[in-house]
């Protein structure tokens, strides 16, 4: 954005750097997951570290020092349970900023600072085309928070009273980067938008007004995955159930409707769209 100082691609900043990292991280695994096993010896460790739920039951049985950092499955819950709280927070004191002129909070501001990502004013650059594009950029990061935040509270409420969890387990390691993911997440969204010091910087007072094109089709996407997304959530969830909503087993089945129709695995295919991610 010709306008905005701080935030050029060709600068590795440490929160960059961390997407970076986690990126090479799950490439490096998924390289030794697909080398040949001559090549690799087996090690239980790195196995029950990258599988989780059912694909951890398969095989012999396995260590106990691999069953000691277990958790459950269902604790995917508290993913939600943290996107709901924090990112509800950033979307407030966002909305503070854009509508009532509120400034961030000094914590968050040197949050932002340090993490190297937010988007400064530079001086003399109050061109008319830059001060569009940061209007533009601040109705983006609204709308992205504002979509994060549905997503994670649609996903919450799926999972206390859809979904149906077996009694599976995931890695606590695998536990830890959920929570972390979705505040990482929501402090990326967050460093996007164009600031004036503690401020950010908006076009007006109409922040509407802004809307482009790409809003709106955005817009669109997100409420059609979702709405497919909770459809295939349903029915994944009612092959564990009789006609009266009962649970009556933990197995798994093959699943008809919906994009069912369309995708031959068991895991649910909106989970390919960027609003369904957990």
């Amino acid at each position: 954005m010709a306008g905005w100082a701080g935030a050029e691609l060709s600068v590795l900043n440490p929160l960059r750097a961390l997407w970076l990292l986690l990126a090479a991280a799950f490439l490096l695994a998924l390289l030794l997951q697909l080398a040949p096993a001559r090549l690799l010896p087996s090690c239980a460790l790195f196995q029950d570290l990258i599988r989780y739920g059912k694909t951890k039951q398969s095989g012999s049985r396995r260590p106990a020092v691999c069953r000691a950092f277990d958790v459950p499955k269902r604790y995917f819950s508290h993913f939600y349970v943290v996107s709901v709280l924090w990112n509800g927070s950033l979307l407030w004191f966002l909305s503070q900023s854009l509508f009532l002129g509120a400034p961030f909070p000094s914590w968050l501001w040197a949050l932002l600072r340090t993490l190297g990502v937010t988007q400064f004013q530079a001086l003399g650059m109050e061109s008319k085309a830059s001060r569009i594009q940061a209007g533009e950029l601040a109705l983006s990061t609204f709308l992205v928070l504002v979509f994060l935040w549905v997503h994670s509270l649609r996903r919450l409420f799926e999972c206390f009273y859809v979904s149906v969890f077996s009694n599976t387990a995931i890695h606590v390691v695998q536990y830890c980067f959920g929570l972390v993911y979705y505040v990482l997440v929501g402090l990326t969204v967050l460093s996007q938008v164009p600031m004036n010091d503690k401020n950010v910087y908006a076009l007006g007072k109409n922040l509407l007004l802004q809307a482009r094109w790409f809003h709106i089709l955005g817009m669109m996407m997100f409420f059609w995955s979702s709405a497919h997304q909770y459809k295939c959530h349903v029915i994944l969830s009612n092959l564990r159930r009789n006609k009266k909503g009962v649970v009556i087993h933990c197995q798994h089945r093959i699943p008809f409707g919906d994009w069912f129709e369309l995708y031959g695995e068991e895991r649910s295919p909106g989970d390919r769209f960027p609003s369904s991610r957990r």
